[in-house]
């Protein structure tokens, strides 16, 4: 296995936001993908073109990135630059500067996923998410950010709930609870794991 790779040179020279400070793969099915994966997407401006909006609508979306808490590092700061230029500038941001910066912030999001991701029980994670570092285009990072990272847990939970399944040892109990959440949802899969195992056998 390859955690990480690429990654781990992004994670160490790269400063991250705060909110990108992911706990590891045991959060993916209980929260939406983090900071910077979050701030920017394509339907923030999809009722309307660029090209339509006036001056003065420009500059509001992009004032609204900035005050978004969820906004990336690099989005934040290619947003922070054209509000600081020109009009034109401004108009590139929204158009295409925005993507750029936000496929940054997806890389780093999945550097910091798979720094923490353990190569002995994580190992659906950390392959989807070097392919997604190996594809290396913003549909591919936002793709496993969106999705992929979900999907990704949860194969990686069914293991670990088949493991629990192949112990004989375990109470009756146990067994019943297990074999429900091993055909559940990958949140219901995640609270077995993080939870629902302990409250029957506690």
């Amino acid at each position: 296995m390859r955690p990480t790779r690429t990654a781990l040179t992004l994670v160490t020279t790269v400063a991250l936001a705060p909110a990108l400070l992911l706990a590891g793969p045991a959060l993916a099915a209980e929260s939406s993908p983090s900071s910077a994966t979050t701030a920017a997407t394509a339907s923030d401006t999809a009722g309307s073109s660029v090209g339509d909006m006036s001056d003065d609508d420009v500059r509001v979306a992009i004032a609204r990135i900035l005050a978004d808490p969820t906004t990336g590092r690099a989005v934040y700061a290619a947003a922070q630059k054209a509000l600081d230029g020109t009009i034109e500038d401004q108009r590139y941001f929204l158009e295409t500067g925005r993507w750029i910066a936000q496929a940054e912030d997806d890389r780093v999001a999945i550097a910091r996923i798979l720094a923490s991701a353990d190569p002995k029980t994580d190992r659906a994670v950390i392959r989807e998410g070097n392919k997604a570092l190996d594809a290396n285009t913003p549909e591919a990072l936002r793709a496993f950010l969106e999705t992929g990272y979900r999907l990704a847990v949860a194969e990686d939970d069914r293991v670990r709930v088949a493991r629990i399944l192949a112990d004989p040892t375990i109470s009756d109990a146990l067994r019943a609870t297990a074999e429900d959440a091993i055909d559940g949802t990958p949140e219901e899969l995640r609270y077995f794991i993080e939870v629902g195992q302990y409250e029957v056998d506690g």
